[in-house]
């Protein structure tokens, strides 16, 4: 009995022995998400409970090694705007290797992507061509009035510059915008402008911005104005409100205040 028990013990501390080596690392992720600006990079950051290199698996396709060197803190940014994926949320997966050669894989986790991705095949090509047409195409309502007047309006702002910065928007960007007044003696405008933009907690970001403008006729002026982001649509566009006063310099036109709505990408601006 003395010789049975004796057994039994060793047996249940070898089980317990043998279960806590094979018992696989366990990951705590920090970060793992896509810049906003261009080149757009994987940005991926995390803990491991024992030292052990890393790398990464995006999509079932494309490995990338994250740290070679056993460390418990791992960290990696990879450029991945050339990559093709099948959706713009991003699977991928972490296997680690410890020091005595275990190798361990993690569950799937996945991140967006704040562009539309890279398809794979002509009829895929031709609607991300109508989609990036649409984005430059499309103008957005806007409501004009002085102190006599009201009109409807179509605007079209382009961001044709932007200003890199740490955060997911450009710290600003140079623009150009086109705008159509309905029943108006002169209702082509032109402008150029720049505004700054200040991520905000509970919307995306506030942005004062200024800008020359020029009817071609009888009024020229300045437009300082102010546009708050209110929330984003399929983690590429913004949806923002715009107020804006013309201030007529010309001396023959009027002053007149504007309120209009869009979209905001800057996907497709040269950035600096």
């Amino acid at each position: 009995m003395t010789i049975f028990n004796s057994l039994l013990i060793l047996f249940v501390l070898f089980s317990i022995s043998s279960f806590s080596l094979t018992e696989p690392i366990e990951i705590y992720l920090i970060d793992a998400y896509c810049s906003r600006e261009v080149p757009h990079k994987f940005k991926l950051s995390f803990y491991t409970n024992e030292e052990a290199a890393s790398k990464v698996v995006l999509d079932d396709e494309y490995e990338y090694v994250v740290t070679t060197e056993l460390t418990d803190l791992h960290k990696a940014e990879i450029e991945i705007h050339d990559l093709s994926f099948a959706d713009n949320i991003v699977e991928f997966i972490i296997i680690t290797e410890t020091g005595d050669g275990r190798i361990d894989t993690s569950e799937v986790f996945d991140f967006d992507l704040p562009y539309e991705p890279k398809l794979e095949g002509g009829s895929d090509f031709v609607t991300i061509c109508l989609f990036a047409g649409a984005i430059f195409l499309l103008p957005y309502p806007n409501y004009i009035f002085d102190a006599d007047k009201s009109y409807f309006s179509l605007t079209k702002e382009i961001p044709v510059v932007s200003f890199r910065t740490k955060g997911d928007y450009p710290g600003g960007y140079l623009s150009l915008e086109y705008t159509y007044i309905f029943d108006s003696g002169a209702p082509n405008y032109l402008r150029a402008g720049y505004k700054k933009i200040f991520e905000l907690q509970h919307i995306e970001y506030i942005s004062p911005g200024v800008s020359l403008y020029t009817n071609f006729s009888s009024n020229h002026g300045i437009s300082p104005e102010l546009s708050f982001g209110l929330f984003t649509i399929k983690d590429t566009f913004t949806l923002y409100a715009r107020y804006r006063y013309n201030i007529n310099l010309s001396g023959s036109g009027k002053n007149f205040n504007e309120i209009s709505v869009g979209l905001y990408s800057a996907f497709f601006s040269l950035y600096l």
